[in-house]
């Protein structure tokens, strides 16, 4: 240490080097205390998902060379308290609702509907009569006669670390109806 550069170097290195075992004590014990607080076994109840379809002919909607393709939107019922993600290491939470069908792919999973949420005071979820965020369609088929399977996911956003995937407990099953059958009841 006989340089002002070799001083400095040294100071860096220990500096990154602590920030470093700092970080990752923080993401490890973060990650133990969503697990003592039971973040995977978070129910939610999603009722009264009424699907509705339309028929669209711009690329922006899934349209191949103008011929009409069919989208699906939402409107739903949520409730879930989403409290128990929150630990001094979450920045934010990610939720969505998803709807999970059988077709030509072996896995098809489509998001109706997101939320940021920012703060724990905000993770008690209650909402009635929503609709979905985005126009969903099958890109090789179409959605009417399938069976979904809609569950609320969420995704932690930390300061330090991995992002943390996971779902609530509690799923929905709802058969689209199609358009011509939607007509038939009328």
């Amino acid at each position: 240490m006989f340089s002002l550069s070799q001083r400095f170097q040294t100071l860096a290195n220990q500096a990154i080097t602590y920030g470093l075992f700092i970080s990752v004590f923080i993401a490890i014990t973060s990650w133990f205390q969503l697990q003592s607080q039971d973040a995977d076994l978070i129910p939610s109840t999603i009722e009264s998902i009424k699907p509705s379809l339309s028929f669209r002919t711009s690329r922006y909607y899934g349209s191949v060379n103008g011929k009409p393709k069919e989208n699906a939107k939402i409107t739903f019922d949520l409730e879930t308290d989403l409290t128990p993600l929150f630990t001094w290491n979450t920045k934010q939470v990610f939720a969505y609702l998803t709807a999970e069908y059988d077709g030509k792919n072996t896995h098809n999973e489509v998001v109706f509907w997101d939320k940021i949420i920012p703060t724990k005071e905000e993770a008690n979820l209650k909402i009635k009569g929503a609709k979905s965020k985005y126009n969903v369609w099958d890109a090789q088929d179409k959605l009417s006669g399938k069976e979904l399977e809609f569950k609320l996911k969420w995704n932690i956003q930390p300061y330090v670390g991995p992002l943390i995937y996971g779902e609530t407990i509690g799923s929905r099953d709802v058969l689209v109806q199609s358009a011509d059958a939607d007509d038939d009841n009328k």
